[in-house]
């Protein structure tokens, strides 16, 4: 693949996701891409690249081999301070407002799920122990790959996750199924729901009104200007008092009129104030 054919497929990749495969990240593609090309029989780039445009085929394809192009790498409670932002903080004071029946939280570019059922075990340990009152609470997980959302509804984990999770909150909601995997329990399975989703879409998002968006180790895939743009969508889906928690490090010097930053010395986040 020359440097041509590289432009044309990382171009097909932003167009179609807002991921950005710099020209250092060429091995990663071209691997990817021949990989898959191999599978299905192709011998060359341009072959390949015209029959992705089929329609329907072309659909079809497309979504199996963005799931080559994007990273799955997560873990469970992968970045504690921003839980502990959740839980010790912002979860207390929107109880204490009596205000919630119901409460919502959307889990961006969730890949399998685990940062997704993190956040579900957080919200159901916390909010049990912080009101008298019954408050409900859901979580949306979304991502681009089928594959990757598939193990997150099945809640199916290797072995070797299982001491991601703390002790206690691995007696409470997850439970081994032999020497080599263990899953979520279907209690906390049922308050997580799945869906594919591309979040250059976000702005015709049918997600409203939320009171938590998570949105960890995704912007940094795409262009600084993309960025902006995405987290300004992603403010106009929070209700007053909803919390945006982004990756430490993933913007910097981003301001909105709706959003205040949250101070904390670990975590980066913004709530909604209007």
């Amino acid at each position: 693949m020359d440097d041509a054919e590289f432009a044309r497929w990382a171009d097909l990749l932003e167009r179609r996701t807002g991921v950005v495969v710099p020209p250092a990240r060429k091995p990663f593609l071209v691997t990817a891409v021949r990989g898959r090309m191999r599978e299905t029989g192709h011998l060359r780039f341009d072959d390949y690249y015209r029959d992705l445009h089929r329609v329907p085929e072309g659909a079809i394809e497309w979504t199996t081999l963005v799931d080559r192009l994007t990273v799955h790498e997560t873990h469970f409670f992968r970045h504690p301070p921003s839980f502990d932002l959740i839980a010790s903080e912002w979860l207390p004071r929107l109880v204490k407002s009596g205000s919630q029946g119901a409460l919502h939280a959307w889990s961006v570019g969730c890949s399998t799920g685990e940062e997704a059922y993190t956040l579900a075990m957080v919200l159901d340990r916390h909010i049990s122990a912080l009101s008298d009152a019954r408050v409900y609470f859901g979580v949306t997980a979304t991502d681009v790959s089928q594959p990757a959302l598939a193990v997150g509804r099945s809640g199916l984990y290797p072995r070797n996750k299982f001491n991601e999770i703390p002790a206690d909150y691995r007696e409470r909601y997850a439970e081994e199924i032999d020497a080599d995997s263990f899953q979520v329990r279907e209690s906390l399975r049922k308050r997580v729901g799945f869906a594919q989703f591309n979040l250059l879409d976000v702005a015709r998002s049918p997600l409203k009104r939320l009171d938590l968006i998570f949105c960890q180790n995704v912007l940094i895939y795409f262009a600084r200007d993309r960025r902006r743009e995405l987290l300004a969508a992603l403010a106009g889906l929070l209700k007053p008092g909803g919390m945006l928690v982004l990756g430490a490090g993933e913007v910097t010097s981003f301001a909105h009129p709706t959003l205040s930053r949250v101070p904390h010395k670990q975590a980066l986040a913004f709530l909604r104030n209007r």
